[in-house]
């Protein structure tokens, strides 16, 4: 290009030899500029190519040959990142995770590697954790697990992947239609952390196989079962072999996510399944020790559209759940269930359970539990009760002695107590529905202290209510409506506990 200017510059009138010299200098500069624009034009748009084909544009001219692809850095330093093939044909080859390459595995746990340290995600590599029930609550808690960094997970369940099934369900595709469910996660499992060992058990956990099926010291079981049989063998088990646990309760008619909390099967309430299993498990010799995610929402919405004349209907009959459905509880009522709820309780469990595992500190919000409440209307229960049996024995008793003669032992307890005021009266008067200064006495004053012979008045109330005569007849006192609806609530406890008394 500089010997195109010379003919030019020769035609030039010799003014003078510094302008010849300003227009060679000119010319010299363009010609640079150009040649510089035009490479870096070019470097761009191989650089542009290489961003297209999905890789890292090389830092040199010159490709070298010792990159490693395998690992996450050439031989100088520079970041890699491996085609996504060579990672699929890697994991396919992967048969446990000790022949997985570590530097991608920490690459993908990179993030809660950064949160819970590296000490932490080493304690959830090395981990056991047995999942029983993979449905819709299961699914999502295995899924987060095995995400989160998991080393070992077992899960039981006999059932199959349904139609109805796939809008709760973490993992299911059509394709996975009449597939069990177990072996369906564990397919889709390897596609993500091919490294987990993961362990199938396509059958049912019942009392003579759940030694067998929770073997292995686990450091967590999950129970997300829906059969109320297998829930309770599986908790108690649990219970008694110290192996800790966390239990899920009926996800039905529940639509408010700010309603779904962390705390002791002791401290639920406004849930019709965990009432259920309370039921069980304070006569199996369990009152409290096993972790719970529920909700504390009242299903009242949806209770007023389902009841019992409905028990036939097989129209939820394709709510896949888990094992069967605890919204059923054998009681006729089936709590229909939206598909995002068991999913946000398969998360609640598992970040629960990842912190638990991890060592990271967490302070699950306080249920309402008013503990003191409970104490002072236990405590003047017994006193009500030792005052009426000791004026059925005697007229001539002193009162001072009175007090300190009261029975010592009544039928129902602190826990009792917070279960009769919060989920059978709601905290309120049976009568008035006031709140103001409740207290607790019988129904019936002729028949003994139970859960089904007890009720929350105001103290008002309750003077009024021990001066009638034995024999009164409440309806004539209080009017159908109230004596129906108390009597409703005592039929429903009775319904409950008849469970027990089954087997």
């Amino acid at each position: 290009m500089t010997t195109t200017w010379l003919p030019s510059l020769e035609k030039l009138p010799t003014s003078s030899l510094s302008s010849r010299m300003a227009l060679v200098a000119t010319a010299a500069s363009v010609t640079t500029a150009v040649i510089l624009f035009g490479y870096q034009g070019s470097q761009r748009k191989r650089r542009v190519r290489h961003l297209e084909d999905g890789r890292t544009p090389p830092q040199r001219p010159t490709p070298r040959n010792d990159t490693n692809f395998d690992n996450h850095s050439g031989s100088d330093g520079v970041p890699v990142c491996p085609a996504p093939r060579q990672i699929q044909e890697q994991s396919e080859r992967a048969g446990d995770k000790n022949t997985f390459d570590e530097d991608l595995v920490a690459e993908q746990l990179a993030r809660n590697i950064s949160f819970l340290g590296e000490a932490g995600v080493q304690k959830l590599r090395n981990s056991f954790v047995v999942i029983v029930g993979a449905g819709g609550v299961g699914s999502w808690t295995a899924t987060m697990l095995i995400k989160s960094g998991v080393g070992r997970i077992r899960i039981i369940d006999f059932d199959q992947i349904t139609l109805s099934g796939l809008n709760q369900h973490a993992t299911a595709t059509r394709v996975d239609i009449g597939t069990p469910k177990a072996v369906a996660m564990k397919k889709y499992f390897k596609t993500i952390s091919p490294w987990v060992e993961v362990d199938v058990r396509v059958e049912r956990l019942q009392g003579d196989s759940v030694e067998h099926l929770l073997s292995g010291n686990p450091d967590y079981v999950v129970d997300a079962v829906g059969d109320l049989e297998s829930k309770l063998q599986l908790l108690k088990y649990c219970h008694d072999n110290n192996i800790p646990a966390m239990s899920t309760l009926g996800a039905g008619a529940k639509a408010d996510p700010s309603r779904i909390q962390i705390g002791d099967i002791s401290e639920t309430f406004e849930d019709p399944s965990a009432r259920a299993v309370r039921c069980w498990l304070k006569k199996m010799g369990v009152d409290t020790g096993i972790g719970v995610v529920f909700s504390s929402e009242k299903p009242k919405l949806v209770m007023n559209r389902w009841s019992y004349e409905d028990q036939d209907s097989d129209v939820n009959d394709g709510n896949d759940n888990g094992y069967a459905r605890l919204s059923k509880l054998d009681l006729g009522i089936e709590l229909p269930v939206l598909g995002s709820i068991p999913a946000m309780f398969g998360m609640s469990m598992a970040t629960f359970i990842i912190c638990k595992i991890a060592g990271w500190a967490t302070e699950p919000f306080p249920v309402k539990f008013r503990m003191e409440l409970y104490q002072r209307l236990h405590r003047d229960l017994k006193t009500l009760e030792g005052t009426l049996q000791h004026n059925t024995a005697t007229e001539h008793v002193n009162m001072g002695m009175l007090l300190q003669e009261d029975t010592e032992d009544i039928p129902i307890t602190r826990r009792d107590v917070g279960y009769i005021v919060e989920e059978m009266f709601r905290g309120r008067s049976a009568i008035s529905h006031s709140m103001d200064k409740i207290a607790l006495c019988r129904w019936k004053q002729q028949e003994p202290l139970s859960l089904y012979n007890v009720v929350v008045l105001t103290e008002h109330e309750l003077e009024n209510h021990i001066k009638l005569a034995r024999d009164v007849d409440l309806v004539e006192v209080y009017g159908d409506h109230v004596v129906n609806r108390v009597e409703g609530i005592f039929h429903d406890e009775e319904q409950i506990c008849q469970l027990v008394n089954k087997n």
